[in-house]
């Protein structure tokens, strides 16, 4: 991808965010917005030779954590603009007595906005992997522009796995998976598998699609 390419794609803002904040938050997630947020945020100098693994929109959290639990010597970076999740997420590491993150969650970062303002600031950063599990599919025609996984944003993630690292993509929703694979054609990246256990998450378990399973694409360079 050109360097004016790469600008485009960061001055636009996603179309597929859009309302950031929903019911009210309690006063212990607040707290926790306020004062935890701002010290487990990503930093790219404390890291060293560590693996990085990055999920972009976790929703609530629930895969996130099983990564962070299953992958103890990476940091574990989660994107997600919307509040609410970023919130239950924080809830859900944490100690409700005290507030203090639960050990097993110590290598989870989160970015609570937009993935790609974490990848300007970090262009020379690779990721182990990239985990992106049931974006929203934008069904309607009209709509198709504000899909996350058009081309211009495979191109972005690409620079950002290197030779050895993966991008892991889930979704319930067929016509989604088979545009996803028409934009890959206008990239460099190459599937590598399409068999995938299925993973379990709130967004799968409700199957708004009402398909018969998820399918999964793991991509590489």
């Amino acid at each position: 991808m050109e360097k004016q390419e790469l600008k485009h794609l960061y001055q636009n803002e996603l179309r597929t965010f859009g309302r950031r904040h929903g019911k009210k938050l309690s006063a212990r997630k607040m707290w926790l917005v306020d004062n935890l947020l701002p010290k487990i945020s990503p930093k790219i100098d404390e890291y060293g030779t560590k693996p990085i693994i990055l999920e972009i929109g976790f929703g609530n959290g629930e895969h996130l954590c099983d990564l962070a639990k299953n992958n103890p010597e990476s940091i574990i970076i989660g994107a997600e603009p919307f509040m609410n999740g970023v919130a239950a997420l924080l809830s859900a590491i944490t100690n409700e007595s005290d507030n203090v993150l639960f050990d097993e969650y110590k290598n989870i970062r989160i970015h609570p906005d937009d993935v790609r303002l974490l990848l300007k600031n970090w262009e020379n950063v690779e990721f182990s992997q990239i985990w992106i599990l049931h974006p929203d599919p934008w069904p309607k025609a009209k709509h198709e522009k504000r899909r996350l996984l058009n081309h211009d944003f495979l191109n972005l993630l690409s620079k950002h796995i290197g030779k050895n690292g993966q991008i892991i993509i889930g979704t319930d929703h067929w016509e989604y998976y088979d545009w996803i694979i028409a934009q890959l054609k206008q990239t460099k990246l190459k599937i590598k598998s399409t068999e995938f256990d299925t993973i379990k998450t709130r967004y799968q378990l409700k199957n708004k699609a009402e398909t018969t399973e998820p399918k999964y694409l793991v991509l590489s360079n």
